[in-house]
């Protein structure tokens, strides 16, 4: 069973992207945020067409996140359950993330999986980052109240949080920003205290590789970039994770891509092979950095 995630910055903008991907990578689920997409504009029979029933959890133009199966899809949950209630600055974003579309959980082939898009913070000790923590903090209590250490879980999306010095390209550059402060770090590392495993850090201890680069000043190829989107799993499923990478390929090309890379776990046997591209690109930044 394959499992990804991906922050497509757009499923409108990305379709024919995410199709692409589909047939390249053949996910058994793909969990995706920053949809952009209001639910009755989800689109549900296209991703049919490629072989997944779709659930959606969308307000329009911001945030959103979906889950994308072709193992069945059932039980499903936003919101942690809890009603969306009417937001105060419906003009602003990230100040008020329980009323923004962030989380969506369900049942597929036996795991239960949950896609979220985690606040930005934009700066450090703003009433955005403040929102940050607490939504880490209802995160974290609806794993106490609704799931299990021991049961097959996994939680995939854009965490908005490098956990590590390892996870950014330059610790030096990034120190004091959001992204990398001790309290995201902290609210982020209790998800892994109550009993979750970081599954492709679990695989690569090596440096330099990332999931997310900006647009901007060839950050892409200078591989100056954050590993911000991740798979946690509960230790039974880690136990099964046979192979797990990050898609860098998915970057690159045309039609344009998000800034963001397809993350990957593998279930007991691997999947359909692709070359995630990694190999070639770090002997370019290599020299590139060497002249």
């Amino acid at each position: 069973m394959r499992i990804a995630t991906w922050n497509v910055n757009s499923l409108k903008a990305r379709l024919e992207k995410v199709q692409w991907w589909l047939e390249r990578a053949r996910p058994d689920v793909l969990l995706m945020q920053e949809t952009k997409l209001a639910d009755a504009a989800a689109p549900v029979a296209e991703f049919r067409a490629a072989g997944y029933e779709l659930a959606h959890h969308g307000e329009g133009r911001w945030n959103g996140v979906a889950i994308a199966s072709r193992v069945g899809i059932g039980e499903v949950v936003m919101n942690f359950g809890d009603p969306i209630p009417v937001g105060r600055t419906p003009d602003v974003g990230d100040d008020e993330p329980m009323a923004e579309a962030r989380m969506i959980t369900a049942v597929c082939g036996g795991v239960r999986v949950v896609s979220v898009y985690a606040p930005n913070g934009r700066t450090v000790d703003s009433r955005f980052y403040e929102a940050k923590i607490a939504w880490y903090r209802r995160l974290l209590r609806w794993l106490q109240d609704s799931a299990k250490p021991n049961e097959s879980l996994v939680i995939g999306g854009d965490f908005n949080v490098a956990p590590a010095d390892v996870d950014v390209w330059d610790p030096k550059a990034c120190h004091g920003a959001t992204h990398v402060s001790p309290r995201e770090r902290e609210a982020w590392g209790r998800l892994c205290q109550w009993g979750l495993v970081d599954v492709y850090r679990a695989k690569h201890p090596e440096p330099g590789r990332y999931s997310w680069w900006d647009y901007r000043a060839g950050d892409f190829h200078k591989n100056f970039g954050m590993r911000i989107d991740q798979l946690l799993a509960t230790r039974s499923v880690a136990e099964r994770t046979v192979w797990s990478e990050i898609d860098r390929e998915a970057r690159k090309g045309k039609p344009t891509p998000s800034d963001h890379a397809p993350v990957v776990m593998d279930l007991d046997k691997a999947g359909h092979p692709f070359d995630a591209g990694w190999a070639s690109a770090e002997s370019r930044i290599s020299a590139r950095r060497s002249r």
